[in-house]
């Protein structure tokens, strides 16, 4: 691995920030979570039309910049800084790597270049609360689809396609998107097989609720699926654990590193108020035990940004990131953020508490991520069971 980063790398981060920097401030943060949408549309064709970053990991042949995943998880250090209110971990992240896994030639041909130039959204629905399970961050296997039970999504055949019945709750940006991908289970309970299937978001039988979310930056929505005609991804030989499971590799190294610019900016944020508030005659960052405190914060978050940016690499390795590392910085990096959020509610004080200040933003960025991606704990288990870590194994002279 070599630490070093590109200069295209580079240049993408150093751009990304600066059109955050005028796009995305707190106002226009919180105002674009107030729209029904829950993201700033505006801010979404910006960053499609000046850097290409919804398709930044496509290829070339479907209208992509042809970057490694690589580039699109550091990238996402830059959207975590300012909780960026876009559809980008839903579409480019969770659901556009399955259809280039899964497609075939003519859905790919169709739907990527959408999605690359960002006129088209996309959501990855599977029922809840599985979604970590889905995407192999805390466990693999099981009847996570429904297994044939009542429950889930489940898909039959019907006049020469396929239909979908059940329900999907905390799809991220479902409520908006396009385009959902959703996971379905298909034949009996012997026979049943986990599919994904292609559905237009305003088909005939959809109904999209948006759903009150712990963490307003992440909108959630409640999809159920009445019958609605489906078009299956790709064919039935499709290898759908296998794709999902690499797309959650790839999307914990994207959290992991989102996570880490969370983190970094709340530290920033902090240390620049405790050197202005002055108690006792002196900023109270001046204060020793202040100072220990902020320590911890920077030693967690330097060891979470290099295990974040290791996963970024194994991502985009040669190979195909089959090295996954992704759920283990995913946990590093929401205990980083976790510890630095909270220290800074606490060290700013009254104000730290305010619906007003940013700072409860960070808090609950942290905390909703748990809920969806983890917990920690759970990210490092099921990575420990992966690696046999436990496993007793007698040695024999």
């Amino acid at each position: 691995m070599d630490p070093g980063f590109t200069a295209e790398q580079d240049e993408i981060r150093r751009t990304l920030r600066e059109l955050l920097h005028k796009r995305c401030g707190p106002e226009e943060l919180r105002a674009a979570l107030d729209t029904p949408a829950g993201h700033d549309a505006a801010l979404w064709t910006a960053l499609a039309e000046q850097l290409g970053l919804p398709g930044l990991a496509l290829p070339e042949a479907y209208g992509g910049v042809g970057c490694p995943t690589t580039d699109l998880a550091l990238a996402a250090e830059e959207t975590g800084r300012v909780l960026a209110p876009t559809p980008l971990l839903a579409t480019s992240v969770l659901t556009a790597p399955l259809i280039l896994a899964l497609g075939s030639d003519a859905q790919r041909a169709r739907l990527l270049p959408r999605i690359a130039d960002g006129t088209l959204t996309a959501a990855l629905a599977v029922p809840a609360p599985a979604l970590a399970t889905a995407l192999a961050l805390t466990g693999e296997g099981g009847d996570w689809s429904g297994g044939g039970r009542a429950g889930g999504v489940q898909a039959r055949p019907a006049d020469g396609g396929w239909r979908l019945y059940g329900e999907a709750a905390q799809v991220l940006d479902g409520h908006s998107a396009g385009l959902l991908a959703v996971a379905a289970h298909t034949g009996g309970f012997v026979r049943s097989r986990t599919l994904l299937f292609l559905v237009a978001g305003d088909a005939a039988g959809v109904v999209r609720n948006r759903q009150t979310a712990l963490d307003a930056t992440r909108p959630q929505a409640r999809v159920q699926l009445r019958h609605v005609g489906a078009e299956l991804l790709g064919d039935e030989r499709a290898d759908v654990p296998h794709a999902l499971a690499g797309a959650g590799d790839r999307a914990a190294a994207f959290l992991a590193c989102e996570a880490v610019g969370a983190a970094g900016r709340v530290l920033e944020r902090t240390v620049e108020y405790l050197g202005q508030r002055v108690q006792f005659g002196r900023p109270i960052g001046s204060f020793q035990a202040v100072q220990h405190r902020l320590a911890d914060v920077y030693v967690q978050l330097q060891a979470a940004r290099s295990a974040a940016y290791y996963a970024a690499w194994a991502t985009g390795a040669p190979g195909g990131g089959e090295e996954r590392v992704g759920g283990l910085a995913l946990a590093q990096a929401l205990e980083a953020l976790r510890l630095a959020a909270a220290e800074g509610v606490q060290l700013h004080g009254g104000i730290g508490f305010t619906w007003e200040h940013e700072a409860h933003l960070y808090f609950k960025r942290a905390a909703g991520d748990e809920l969806l991606f983890g917990p920690v704990h759970r990210l490092r288990a099921h990575a420990a069971e992966r690696a046999a870590l436990f496993t007793r194994t007698e040695v024999t002279v």
